[in-house]
């Protein structure tokens, strides 16, 4: 009797751990959601000023007494995870038009802010200045040679890699687009130039590459990567409605040259992202304070 007794227990028991599991199954949506959680799923990818606002973020929410989750994602990777309801913020959409195949693709499923945070932005193929015989993308068959036939470029799943391949095909350049990383691509300007040597990549502003190196857009006379850009926000559906605060602060978030060049320096000058990210915020309080109104 003992032993038939412990079995149903067990029995019983094993029941309970499983409906436990079930219940605790994610249902494709992001871990913050739910009453009186405060956790925020933030994606993060691996460009100079997408770590900088990211950490910052980092810095601002945590202080108001959130957790932020910083996933580092590609772009493609984002828009299907903020779909999914995976991911709850994305920082960085380029309108209208390095990331317009992904506003097209995802704009019933994901919400795209149409606030800006930076309305400055420029897109293009970049050359070394001492390249002085070539100043438009027209020019770059008369090099292809020197460039070895490539242009290097950064992570696959870009919005502006996918331009530059429709540039490439624009303007009929007898040049292959190579896909790195954001650090590899900058790595290879930075020793062509050691070396004296041609290199041409898609670059965009705002990036502290161009304090630390000398360098000149191409012309564009195609405008195929458009003009002035804009940078946005986007959320997963619902999240206006489970963190109303959060979804006004990031809505009134507005930075200009000045501010977004000081947050990637002392960013990229400090030994940890997250503590440069604190000394900037602690020097700019007064702008913070503006976006939490």
């Amino acid at each position: 009797m003992i032993i038939k007794n412990t079995k149903v227990f067990i029995v019983g028991l094993l029941f309970l751990m499983v409906l436990t599991a079930c219940s605790g199954e994610s249902d494709g949506k992001s871990q913050s959601q739910g009453e009186g959680n405060k956790t925020i799923v933030m994606g993060q990818i691996n460009w100079a000023e997408n770590i900088a606002v990211t950490n910052m973020w980092k810095v601002i929410l945590e202080d108001k007494g959130y957790e932020l989750d910083l996933r580092m994602l590609d772009m493609g990777t984002q828009m299907a995870a903020l779909q999914s309801g995976d991911l709850d913020v994305s920082t960085e959409v380029w309108l209208p038009i390095q990331d317009a195949s992904y506003l097209e693709q995802y704009q019933e499923t994901v919400n795209f802010s149409e606030e800006t945070w930076y309305d400055n932005a420029k897109v293009g193929l970049i050359v070394p200045s001492y390249m002085e015989d070539i100043n438009s993308i027209e020019d770059l068959n008369t090099y292809t040679e020197e460039l070895e036939g490539t242009i290097t470029g950064f992570d696959p799943g870009a919005g502006t890699m996918e331009v530059t391949e429709e540039v490439i095909a624009e303007y009929d350049l007898d040049v292959e687009l190579l896909p790195s990383s954001e650090p590899a691509m900058i790595a290879a300007i930075d020793q062509a130039i050691k070396n004296g040597e041609a290199i041409v990549a898609p670059l965009w502003s705002p990036h502290r590459i161009f304090s630390e190196m000398d360098l000149k857009y191409l012309d564009d006379p195609k405008k195929v990567y458009g003009d002035v850009e804009k940078i946005h926000h986007a959320t997963r559906q619902g999240f206006e409605e489970d963190f109303p605060e959060i979804d006004k602060w990031l809505k009134n978030w507005k930075m200009d040259d000045e501010a977004i060049g000081q947050l990637m320096s002392s960013v990229g000058e400090a030994e940890d992202p997250l503590d440069g990210a604190r000394e900037w915020v602690e020097e700019n309080q007064d702008l913070v304070n503006e976006w939490m109104e």
